[in-house]
């Protein structure tokens, strides 16, 4: 993936990441004017709010109420404790709620926030009230992309951005076109040649001006781009050889104006309007609709359902998860009686069975180790997974057959994986650290990224072991797919392997095995020796310990 859809993907998930914070500011409420809001702007003084809340200290002093006259001391004490950890405020600004609010069980509840947003806010804002005012951070996740307008007509041209709702003229120039007439008699047609000659000299000073306005560094320094005018030039410009190809797979939509020049900006404006608001859309639907071309197409490079991705991602095996933005859904960390971890996801109306959570041995209920939603981990682990993370919603066709048919989460994946072999693996996968004691043999939890191999484990056996494995993926042809998914590494060590994964992966790219596995030490240091048509449960044995 390219630095700029990485960082696109970045951004998308800050912007979820606030959308979900305004969702729980919003709804929630205290006693009082108890509950503080606070933004300082970039650029503006620490100091200055400082000095403000002193003043505001010094106010609430005077509540008559005892009760909300405490509340409002102590919400203010805390978002002064907040404001000491900044020496300055960050470059996007600084937002910080503070405040005691009252939960659905009727208890108060001390909130402490503070962040820096993921673009600049510039707004200042101080506000104690019954409730946590998320106005300007509603306005930050408007589309602030920008795009990039071209006006031309026969009077000349106008170059044009638009971002959020700010417009700016970034160049415009006039141009002094013969009329057609028919008038010349026999050089009639010499004018006509001379006229288009200047149209055609137009069009080519327009596309060599719209390279030095919309491309930076070799790259298009806008989302897309809208091209307008009242007469044909815009379908010459378009058409033409001239015009620069990264701006022609911008061109969004081509309008017809009555104006030209900032009254024609104005009017292309009004006219694209749609167009502009669902580019974000318009993205969501295309990715949806690869995704669905792969099941179309039968690649079995796709996955759904929380249990096949998430095994995708233990594999290493996904490219690009596809989550739907407002998916309800628990994690849940739970410790058996034996003490080992159990992991649950759960929605909420598994939540309200509790048999999901009784351990199957003691019957008694498992104790909770950790709690959060399974967005905010995925959010928080995605990267480490080699993947990368993409959210959608269900307002178009595509997005809501996503939604109501796969269950709002799944994923694109690098190469095939047999889930089915996976599931029948699930009770006895095991994991191996060749580089340890033979007797190593311990099960990570699911969800947990495989560990890279540590330097300087210098194990003759373990090495002859992987090497082994080694030359039969290579045999087999998938060498270069566990490289990837750094299941082989370049120096003969072989790190924590999933024997599973490993079977499931040859088996379903290469069902037989068609070369001998041929003599090799094993981690006890004894010698296996298969024939020609060796089962594959013996080249996960010599990953997972030898189960032959």
């Amino acid at each position: 993936m390219s630095q700029p859809q990485a960082n696109e993907a970045e951004k998308n998930i800050e912007i979820w990441k606030v959308k979900k914070l305004i969702k729980r500011l919003e709804a929630a409420r205290g006693n009082g004017t108890s509950m503080i809001s606070l933004i300082i702007p970039p650029k503006d003084q620490v100091s200055r709010a400082a000095k403000m809340l002193a003043e505001e200290f010094g106010t609430a002093s005077n509540i008559k109420s005892r009760v909300n006259r405490l509340s409002v001391l102590s919400a203010i004490t805390s978002t002064q404790q907040r404001l000491k950890l900044y020496s300055k405020v960050p470059p996007n600004g600084l937002v910080v709620y503070c405040g005691e609010i009252i939960t659905s069980e009727g208890k108060e509840r001390k909130i402490n926030i503070d962040f820096e947003p993921f673009k600049p806010i510039n707004t200042s804002l101080y506000l104690c009230d019954n409730k946590f005012h998320t106005e300007a951070l509603s306005e930050l996740l408007e589309s602030d992309q920008k795009f990039g307008f071209i006006i031309m007509d026969g009077n000349g041209a106008l170059f044009g951005t638009l971002s959020g709702n700010t417009r700016d003229v970034v160049h415009k120039f006039s141009v002094d076109l013969p009329k057609k007439h028919g008038r010349g008699g026999q050089s009639a047609l010499r004018f006509a040649r001379l006229r288009e000659e200047k149209r055609h000299n137009y069009v080519r000073k327009v596309a060599e001006l719209a390279v030095q306005n919309f491309i930076t560094n070799d790259k298009v320094n806008v989302a897309g781009l809208i091209l307008a005018g009242s007469a044909d030039f815009k379908n010459d410009l378009n058409q033409s050889d001239m015009f620069d190809q990264r701006l022609v797979n911008k061109v969004i939509k081509i309008v017809d104006v009555s104006y030209g020049g900032e009254n024609g900006f104005n009017q292309a404006i009004e006219l694209a309007s749609e167009t502009l608001s669902n580019v974000k859309f318009i993205q969501e639907k295309k990715l949806i609709n690869k995704y669905f071309d792969e099941i179309s197409q039968d690649t079995g490079k796709v996955c759904y359902g929380i249990e096949d991705t998430l095994k995708a991602l233990e594999a290493g095996a996904a490219e690009t998860l596809i989550v739907y933005e407002n998916l309800e859904m628990t994690r849940w960390e739970l410790k058996n009686s034996a003490g080992s971890q159990v992991l649950l996801h759960t929605n909420k109306t598994q939540e309200l069975d509790r048999s999901n959570f009784m351990d199957k041995e003691t019957g008694q209920e498992m104790e909770v180790v950790d709690q959060q939603p399974f967005l905010e981990w995925l959010a928080e682990k995605y990267r480490d997974f080699g993947a990368t993370l993409e959210f959608v919603s269900d307002r178009s066709s595509e997005g809501n057959q996503f939604v109501r048919g796969f269950g709002g989460i799944g994923a694109i994946m690098r190469y095939k994986l047999n889930f089915e072999q996976l599931a029948d693996l699930d009770d006895e996968d095991e994991f191996y650290d060749v580089s340890e004691a033979p007797a190593a043999v311990h099960t990570p939890p699911s969800g947990t990224p495989m560990p890279r191999p540590q330097q300087g484990d210098e194990n003759p056996a373990a090495a002859a072991t992987a090497s082994a494995v080694k030359n039969e993926a290579e045999t087999n042809g998938v060498a270069e797919m566990l490289a990837k998914t750094h299941l082989l590494t370049k120096n003969g060590k072989t790190p924590v392997i999933n024997a599973g994964s490993l079977k499931a992966i040859v088996e379903t790219n290469k069902p037989k095995v068609t070369s001998p596995l041929r003599t090799c030490a094993t981690p006890g240091g004894s010698v296996t020796h298969a024939s020609a048509d060796a089962d594959m449960d013996k080249i996960s044995g010599l990953v997972g310990g030898i189960k032959t």
